[in-house]
């Protein structure tokens, strides 16, 4: 079931605190390694592709609750938590931000050893999902920073985030792959922000006679393409259409359609993993899809619109440093007891998860 959510995530610059984040780290290891023994490592991913969790999760940790850090920062701390205990757990954790997002293919091949299956499919899980997000969806939100979390099953979960600089707010993204039938229809788990947009949405249901159609054009020769791009800029289109003929420069995709049609794509998601289609060329083939195939696409945004130890910026309270270290203190002694059988206190926090429901 797809989930949304609404949070404001405001573009914020600087660092956690080393006293924050070393806290953040141990205590991101205590309840992950919690949820991975009562559950598995599939519920831990599935709790980290819902939007609403992830938040929560940030606001546990201490972070903060509605800057662009959280995103960037709690999955830097997993990725330090988890290290230590990969053989332990078989979970794993790839990518980051910025630079580091583009090193996911040659994190997970190196960690290929470890897993039960070849590392192929999850380099192309990663590069999909990322690919999709930039354009396939294209909602105005640059993507900076990917992680890529998957088990030795071959799992995957996808936590990425766009920064819009213009607005000055983040849009977060989150997949995973129980629940992704097909990296073009309605793949998202979850998307949060705050603001809403009237994207170019081709992974929308609503989209698929458009995306048959631009794989048809796509298979057309691009000089015929071209011409019928150069032609649409003289029309005059309804003042309510989304993509603009204008914006649209023929001579600067044209080699761009070239790629595309000698990749002979028989389907959407071929066509968006050709190494040279772009956000332009999608928006191109997604104009002539509607006028000349009469194949609409989708301009809907699949965006809808808790503390425990306080944050970094003191909202909604400075960080309480001695209640965090007893906390990693409690859960770590838990989990250490309940792998030798001694469930005594893991059963206890149980119960007061199951109180706190009732109440």
């Amino acid at each position: 079931m797809s989930r949304v959510a609404t949070a404001h995530l405001p573009l914020h610059g600087g660092k956690a605190p080393a006293y924050l984040f070393q806290r953040m780290t141990k205590l991101a290891r205590e309840i992950s390694l919690a949820i991975i023994l009562e559950y598995g490592t599939q519920e831990l991913m599935s709790r980290l592709s819902d939007p609403y969790w992830f938040q929560a999760f940030g606001c546990v940790i201490g972070y903060d609750w509605h800057s662009s850090g959280v995103t960037t920062v709690v999955c830097g701390a997993l990725k330090e938590a988890w290290k230590p205990i990969w053989n332990e757990t078989g979970l794993y954790i790839a990518g980051g931000k910025g630079a580091t997002s583009r090193k996911t293919p040659r994190e997970i091949e190196a960690l290929a050893p470890e897993l039960k299956i070849a590392p192929d499919g999850l380099i192309y899980a990663s590069r999909m999902s990322a690919k999709v997000d930039n354009t396939a969806l294209q909602d105005g939100y640059q993507i900076y920073h990917h992680s890529f979390v998957f088990d030795r099953e071959g799992r995957w979960a996808v936590i990425q985030q766009g920064m819009n600089e213009e607005n000055g707010f983040a849009r977060r993204y989150h997949w995973l792959s129980e629940g992704v039938a097909d990296f073009v229809d309605e793949p998202h788990a979850g998307i949060i922000t705050a603001d809403k947009a009237e994207p170019l949405n081709m992974v929308a249901h609503e989209s698929d006679a458009a995306r048959n159609a631009s794989v048809e054009l796509a298979l057309e020769k691009p000089s015929k393409t071209l011409q019928e791009l150069k032609r649409i800029q003289h029309l005059e289109l309804p003042a309510h259409h989304s993509i603009l003929a204008r914006d649209i420069n023929p001579d600067r995709i044209a080699t761009s359609l070239q790629a595309a049609y000698e990749s002979q794509a028989q389907n959407y998601e071929q066509l968006l993993g050709v190494k040279n289609v772009g956000p332009k060329t999608i928006r191109a083939l997604a104009l002539l899809s509607e006028i000349v195939y009469g194949a609409s696409p989708s301009f809907a945004d699949p965006a809808r619109f808790s503390f425990a130890h306080g944050g970094k910026d003191k909202i909604p309270y400075p960080v309480d440093r001695v209640t965090y270290d007893r906390s990693i203190h409690i859960l770590h002694t838990a989990v250490e007891r309940a792998k030798v059988g001694d469930r005594e206190k893991m059963d206890a926090i149980k119960r007061l998860q199951m109180q706190f429901e009732v109440n």
